[in-house]
């Protein structure tokens, strides 16, 4: 059986590693078995996942090999200490060693929690995204980013720590739920507001496809995601500069987890309100039009999103929170906004007063 598939590559010297992207890579393709070293292989993934999609990933695996599974709870309140500890206990019982690779097979808290376990056993063994949700295909797996969540703050636990391959099979977004699948649209809306204005009007013009999922126009929507994503994180893979663009709204959104209690928002929902925020106080501070925020408006409402951050948060309760995240530095808050459609900037003197009339507004 031929199958379709777009490789694209992580730039980053001798850790260079690829994505591969089209349908039914984990049935009719061999590139999960290809990507494995060594003999020991863990495979994590949690329980909504596992009936689908695990008997199909045990099939590509060396038939010789020492093969895990740990299936975690679903949600993201589980993105634990003590998660990733459970995953540990069943690793070192198994008598797993520095050869083992760890295969996320999930969504982002899948791939986030499995990755920063592979960080840290034995110092660091090889893993492979496997991401089954859109959010986790166009966003989380791709990059190195890996954390735990606090109860004080989302992802503030964690290590960059890049996979030896993605492999992103789109027929699994079959099975995903509308409510997630919308999540996921919400970082594809924002690659084309930070980085590309042509992909931010083709997103406009594809609207009806995406909420239809369309295959070749979420095809294509995956493939420009993460073009822009691996451009990004080749020319500042720890987030010295460049890479902070990718938190658009991320700032307003992780609040909305943290007030809400993880997994009441989904990710993508509160990066959605949150990316509304960043692009309307952009237009306070008169950098774009307040069209291009109603323009937002209509897009993320469209897609199935929110728009507004829940009711009863306050501006005090917003700024509590966002002084915990971890893009403070030396006690200042760092925003992403826009500078225009598809130039985003890094600012850290938003005022006080600005930011309560933002949301108060």
């Amino acid at each position: 059986m031929s199958v379709q598939c777009t490789t694209l590559y992580v730039e980053l010297g001798d850790r260079r590693y690829p994505i591969y992207i089209g349908p039914n890579l984990l049935h009719a393709t061999t590139l999960l078995g290809d990507a494995i070293t060594g003999r020991q292989i863990v495979v994590v993934t949690n329980e909504t996942i596992a009936p689908l999609y695990l008997d199909a990933v045990l099939r590509q695996l060396p038939a010789e090999a020492l093969v895990s599974s740990v299936i975690l709870p679903d949600g993201e309140q589980y993105k634990t200490w003590q998660t990733l500890g459970d995953i540990f206990d069943q690793v070192l019982r198994a008598r797993h060693n520095r050869s083992t690779t760890f295969v996320a097979l999930g969504g982002g808290v899948v791939g986030d929690i499995t990755g920063f376990a592979a960080a840290c056993y034995q110092r660091g063994v090889n893993f492979v995204q496997v991401p089954t949700t859109l959010l986790a295909q166009v966003d989380s797996s791709v990059g190195g980013k890996t954390a735990v969540n606090h109860p004080l703050g989302k992802n503030m636990i964690g290590a960059f720590y890049q996979p030896n391959a993605v492999i992103i099979d789109t027929a699994t977004l079959s099975t995903l739920g509308d409510r997630e699948y919308a999540a996921g649209l919400a970082e594809v809306v924002k690659y084309g507001l930070i980085f590309d204005a042509d992909f931010h009007a083709w997103l406009g013009a594809n609207r009806v496809g995406l909420r239809s999922r369309d295959a070749n126009v979420l095809s294509y929507a995956i493939k420009r995601s993460c073009e822009i994503k691996a451009e990004v994180v080749a020319a500042d893979e720890r987030e010295s500069g460049l890479r902070a663009i990718l938190n658009l709204g991320h700032t307003f959104g992780h609040a909305i987890e943290t007030h809400m209690g993880y997994g009441a928002w989904l990710h993508g929902e509160a990066v959605a309100a949150g990316m509304v925020m960043a692009v309307r106080l952009s237009a306070m501070r008169h950098s774009v039009s307040d069209g291009l925020v109603t323009e937002l408006e209509h897009l993320l409402t469209d897609l199935g999103l929110p728009i507004w951050a829940p009711e009863g948060m306050s501006s005090n309760t917003f700024i509590d929170l966002m002084s915990l995240d971890k893009k403070v530095i030396d006690g200042r808050m760092r925003f992403v906004l826009l500078a225009a459609l598809g130039e985003a900037v890094v600012v850290d003197d938003v005022r006080q007063d600005e930011l309560h009339a933002l949301i108060d507004r």
